[in-house]
């Protein structure tokens, strides 16, 4: 198999892909900016071979890499990056090489937040009232239907970078006034728990892992107030999330890929469908996958696209919860003393790429622990803050 890695040194973590389809016998091929002696070693020896464009966004440079590989080793098995960010880029060179996956043809209904709506109420699944802005005028009667507070955000956007809760009336004139020159959806503000639906499927599109995150607070929140979050892994998937995460995988037809579903709980515990992603969740989260089930799921995922099988038996034993710091708030307790109080349940700890810091934090703790108030006792202590 000839596979291209799409920026393969990105997130860290994730050459770990790279490393394992190797292991079993893929011809693995980086694509990327990143110079090669600056790649982790263990993926420089995962890698046939490595092309560096100098513009990761210049179609006709990638074009030329995938053409170069193709003339050296033959047609192009898959193309993939494991990250929202080059979706559209991936799309388009799966069309131009006729490599199995995702084409620019149904791209739109993956990336625009707009068509997800779609989506998941064909697959019977509610939404937030929402509406594409087109003027206005038209945002003005919105909010007349539904109510202050709404959100603003990108149709096409990842995290929640340029989002808006618009609070008043002042606030919408701003919004209209202000907003960057993209497509906007405007929906009524819920107040509500994230809640996801994740795993991974095999080529036919039968789930063969899956999990389920809460969030302390929404990342929009987070970014806009400069906060910081926790996040944790369940044990169990509530019976309404399963049914409904499983008739959204049928709905979008995913094959082959990891999946990150969002939802949202509602007071009355109601789901809302929220949005999809193609991808695993951000961060360290395919590793809490690991530490909470003891399972490889990067090897695992390998093997479903080598061979299409998952061969380990696997029961959720713990939780895992990831808690980030920023280096500028005043927090209570020191490293050291978090390790000494949970050292035995952090199973991992880090500094996090300056990429993720708005979102995720400064320095991340990962603990593990068959009970949840355990846990959540863990991010409390990790996250208190002086007054």
């Amino acid at each position: 198999m000839n596979y291209i890695h799409l920026s393969p040194h990105f997130p860290p973590n994730y050459h770990l892909f790279a490393v394992n389809l190797h292991r079993l016998g893929a011809r693995v091929l980086g694509l990327a900016d990143e110079p090669y002696e600056q790649l982790n070693p263990e993926l420089q020896g995962a890698l046939t071979e490595y092309y560096r464009v100098e513009d990761m966004h210049s179609h006709d440079q990638l074009l030329r890499a995938c053409g170069y590989f193709t003339h050296r080793y033959g047609k192009i098995d898959r193309i993939e990056s494991h990250t929202e960010y080059w979706l559209e880029t991936e799309a388009g060179l799966r069309s131009d090489f006729n490599i199995p996956g995702p084409k620019r043809g149904g791209i739109a209904r993956l990336k625009r937040k707009s068509q997800m709506r779609r989506a998941f109420e064909a697959a019977g699944v509610a939404v937030a009232r929402g509406v594409l802005y087109e003027n206005p005028a038209q945002a003005r009667q919105f909010v007349q239907e539904v109510g202050y507070p709404i959100v603003a955000k990108p149709d096409i956007g990842v995290g929640a970078s340029n989002t808006y809760k618009i609070a008043d009336d002042a606030d919408l004139e701003r919004f209209i006034a202000t907003h960057p020159p993209t497509d906007y959806l405007l929906e009524e503000f819920i107040c509500g728990e994230i809640c996801t639906f994740d795993g991974l499927t095999d080529k036919d599109g039968n789930p063969v892992f899956l999990s389920s995150l809460r969030y302390s607070q929404g990342i929009m929140e987070v970014v806009n107030e400069d906060l910081h979050v926790y996040y944790y892994t369940l044990r169990n998937i509530p019976r309404d999330l399963d049914e409904a995460g499983r008739r959204t995988l049928r709905e979008f037809d995913v094959r082959e890929r990891f999946f990150h579903i969002e939802f949202f709980r509602l007071p009355d515990g109601r789901l809302l469908g929220l949005e999809l992603n193609l991808r695993p969740p951000g961060g360290p989260t395919v590793d809490m996958w690991n530490w909470a089930n003891e399972i490889d799921l990067y090897w695992e995922w390998a093997n479903i696209v080598i061979n299409n099988r998952f061969v380990e038996a696997y029961s959720t034993k713990y939780h895992c919860l990831y808690a980030g710091r920023k280096f500028d708030k005043p927090y209570v307790h020191t490293h050291e003393q978090i390790m000494d109080a949970f050292g035995l349940q952090i199973v991992h700890h880090q500094p996090m790429s300056p990429i993720f810091r708005v979102a995720m934090g400064d320095y991340a703790y990962i603990l593990r622990t068959p009970d949840l108030d355990e846990a959540l006792a863990g991010a409390e202590y990790i996250q208190e803050m002086e007054p």
